[in-house]
């Protein structure tokens, strides 16, 4: 079956009880038992519900992987992969990742032994020489959040198992309709399912797609012990939205385009940090491994840290908010908001500059967009 079909098929068969054509919402704790230890594959909720099976074996499907996980959250998901490593062992880290991620490696793992090294993956020398004896994972996002970088999963996993590491790509930016990761080398692929894959801003999720199945009973044993997964209302709205995320991703991408060709003609845009340009230094990779350019995009503007907090304020199509993903358009100010846990010293040196604003193009018409953002414009005074 070709994407769209699985998106909606995956996972779903028709309720075998009732015929019901939408997979139930399990709202139970616990499964009667015909006898101790003998039961129909579940006794639990926390270790297994019939709707969280059905979510991951549809995203599992989306991704092209034979298993899937889903967590309480995209953190959730983060630190189960985490919990594969002792004190001791080294990730390699792209630098221009999820104020998130930084804050769980830096400030909850890093305190246990755990070891980072932040780097520019875009760079595979400087990946190369970040390895170490124990390195045993490097993590990626491509795109990255919030610079819209672009890394060569391909020869960055060929690195990674060199070095017989394991490699890790947040996914979320792209979604499985754009990019497959597990396709092209990767060993884990990791989902924040709250963005576009539930694509309402309705639901707060995360997911963990992969192919070996020893590492697959490690991370569900961390699943079930840690207990960060998600209820059964929580799943059947992420498989509420990975049915539209084909149409809605094509119509994300349409938007993001146009809005970012025409950032990169205005004068008071310093900078346009987005794939789908021929001027972007990951463009060419971007094309070669993803299907389409995705629907975030990230500028600096031509003024002060008080001007870009007046243009975020003045937008009223776009909603000043943290997430990405959903169908209405955001707009926010990583600096202050989503990345606000990364000193400034290691922001500015990584290029996210206090006047770097972030944008999630929604799905409404692109021309009210537009004049929404000469509205944030006429507001820098």
């Amino acid at each position: 079956m070709r994407f769209s079909t699985r998106a909606i098929h995956a996972g779903q068969p028709p309720d075998p009880t009732t015929g019901a054509i939408m997979t139930p919402v399990y709202l139970t704790s616990t499964y009667v038992q015909e006898a101790p230890g003998k039961h129909k594959g579940y006794d639990y909720s926390r270790t297994a519900n019939p709707t969280r099976h059905a979510l991951e074996a549809n995203l599992a499907a989306l991704e092209g992987a034979r298993f899937g996980l889903s967590f309480a959250s995209g953190c959730a998901a983060a630190n189960t992969v985490m919990n594969l490593l002792k004190s001791g062992d080294h990730v390699v880290s792209g630098n221009d990742v999820y104020g998130g991620t930084y804050r769980l490696f830096t400030k909850v793992f890093q305190q246990y032994g755990v070891q980072f090294t932040f780097v520019d993956t875009t760079d595979l020398a400087k990946v190369e020489a970040a390895f170490r004896p124990t390195t045993r994972a490097i993590w990626i996002e491509t795109p990255s959040n919030p610079l819209l970088r672009i890394t060569d999963l391909k020869r960055a996993a060929e690195l990674a198992h060199a070095h017989k590491a394991l490699c890790v790509v947040d996914n979320t930016f792209a979604t499985p309709y754009l990019q497959q990761p597990i396709s092209l080398g990767a060993d884990i692929v990791l989902h924040s399912a709250t963005k576009y894959l539930g694509g309402h801003s309705d639901v707060v999720g995360g997911a963990l797609l992969l192919d070996d199945e020893e590492t697959k009973k490690r991370l569900a044993f961390f699943q079930n012990a840690v207990g960060a997964v998600p209820g059964p209302l929580d799943c059947w709205l992420v498989m509420r939205g990975t049915k539209t995320l084909a149409v809605r991703m094509d119509r994300h991408c349409a938007n993001a385009r146009h809005i970012a060709q025409w950032l990169s003609e205005h004068g008071d845009v310093a900078r346009v940090n987005y794939p789908g340009l021929a001027k972007h230094p990951g463009h060419a990779i971007a094309k070669a491994q993803m299907r389409d350019f995705g629907g975030m995009i990230s500028f600096d503007l031509r003024g002060t840290l008080e001007q870009s907090v007046k243009f975020v304020c003045a937008t009223r199509v776009f909603s000043l908010a943290e997430s990405l993903g959903g169908v209405e358009s955001l707009i926010e100010h990583p600096a202050s908001m989503t990345h606000a846990s990364i000193p400034r010293e290691e922001r500015l040196a990584n290029g996210l500059t206090d006047g770097l604003i972030r944008i999630s193009a929604g799905i409404e018409d692109v021309e009210d967009l537009i004049e929404d953002l000469e509205r944030g414009f006429a507001a820098m005074g």
